[in-house]
């Protein structure tokens, strides 16, 4: 069965694409036949896929939200486990397309108040949708209580992903070498993290099965 998660937020400068490629890169590690679809402009992933040197990894394409559709349904018969989508970080009236066809939706948030209510707009939208979502704490200081209190408010509003992502130098310098920060270096503490959030989203993904209640 094909899943689709997608990072979606309408406030930039959160590390949603960096995000996205070291999740997409995650999963392939652990197995999964994996693709990534870029609709955003800036084309932060396709400079990224253009800087890869690894024969194998996810596969990629850069597309428009009308293509959206059937490059949903061509993947889904080619026999893709997961496609990874990265978005426009602004507002965007595609971005809902893409919402619609997220079996998950992932926004990533720094823990500023600045993006706690940048947030609301694309929370609002997803509620709206009745989708499924998480908050993921993105360039998160080391050893601070501002994590603490980024988790607090967004409780009020949805479910928060494991772990918050610190920020470190291994997720720029694998974005600039075109690779994941499990390739870049697998042993390292923000290689550590992303594994850890990639079994939460896997997690979040699989089917929940409803155990039989005998009757008394």
């Amino acid at each position: 069965m094909m899943q689709v998660i997608s990072f979606v937020t309408q406030k930039g400068g959160s590390g949603k694409s960096t995000t996205a490629a070291s999740v997409a890169v995650a999963a392939f590690e652990e197995g999964r036949r994996v693709f990534m679809l870029e609709l955003d402009k800036q084309g932060t992933l396709t400079d990224w896929t253009e800087s890869r040197a690894a024969e194998e990894g996810p596969e990629f394409e850069r597309i428009d939200s009308t293509m959206l559709e059937k490059a949903i349904s061509t993947l889904k018969e080619a026999g893709y486990q997961l496609v990874v989508i990265d978005t426009p970080g602004a507002d965007n009236p595609h971005i809902n397309a893409v919402m619609r066809v997220s079996d998950f939706c992932l926004i990533p948030c720094r823990p500023t108040a600045t993006d706690l209510k940048g947030c609301l707009p694309t929370v609002q939208s997803l509620i709206r949708l009745d989708k499924p979502f998480a908050f993921v704490l993105t360039q998160c200081p080391p050893r601070s209580g501002r994590v603490d209190e980024a988790r607090a408010g967004l409780a009020a509003l949805g479910l928060i992903a494991e772990p918050p992502i610190v920020s470190r130098a291994d997720h720029q310098d694998a974005m600039a070498a075109g690779m994941g920060v499990t390739e870049f270096n697998a042993t390292g503490a923000a290689a550590f993290e992303i594994r850890q959030l990639w079994n939460w989203i896997d997690h979040k993904l699989q089917p929940k099965v409803k155990k039989n209640v005998k009757a008394a």
